[in-house]
């Protein structure tokens, strides 16, 4: 599995502004109330986020050598897949919750500062969540081999191949 490339991540922010944008537009035109993120959103997230890298700290203590127990290779997979999966759906939500802002910034009345500090969160939130999956993913990652020292490897690779 291959690492969690950066351009990837800046086209779901990207993208996830653009709809988060466009279907606050829409709803506002067709006379229907726009979306207001709620904190339950932003509080999910970050406990999220919190779990991700607390699954992968068993890993990457395997990995390293501190914990002597053996990590099943199918857990170690799923950490990984879980954490990547985290980084991708953060960026996302961030860019979501960055076109909310966005637009509720750029129309003529300017809306409750309740409604805007909750997207601001939930934009904040994806990020934390964007950043814990990336540390996860790094966490479960295996020391380059001797044979190949440029291509990283995350751990359920070496373990399954």
């Amino acid at each position: 599995m291959k690492r969690t490339r950066p351009i990837t991540l800046v086209l779901l922010v990207i993208g996830g502004a653009f709809v988060g944008f466009f279907i606050e537009v829409g709803l506002a035109s067709a006379g229907r109330p726009i979306i207001a993120l709620p904190l339950s959103l932003s509080i999910t997230l970050v406990a999220a986020g919190a779990i991700v890298v607390t699954l992968a700290v068993p890993i990457a203590r395997a990995i390293r050598g501190t914990n002597q127990a053996p990590i099943n290779p199918f857990r170690a997979m799923r950490t990984v897949v879980l954490a990547k999966a985290s980084s991708l759906v953060g960026a996302l939500i961030a860019g979501l919750g960055v076109g909310v802002v966005v637009y509720l910034l750029s129309r003529a009345v300017v809306p409750a500062v309740s409604s805007l500090w909750l997207s601001f969160a939930a934009a904040i939130a994806g990020a934390i969540l964007l950043a814990c999956g990336l540390v996860a993913e790094k966490l479960c990652t295996l020391p380059p081999d001797d044979g190949d020292p440029d291509h990283p490897v995350s751990a359920p690779d070496r373990r399954l191949g």
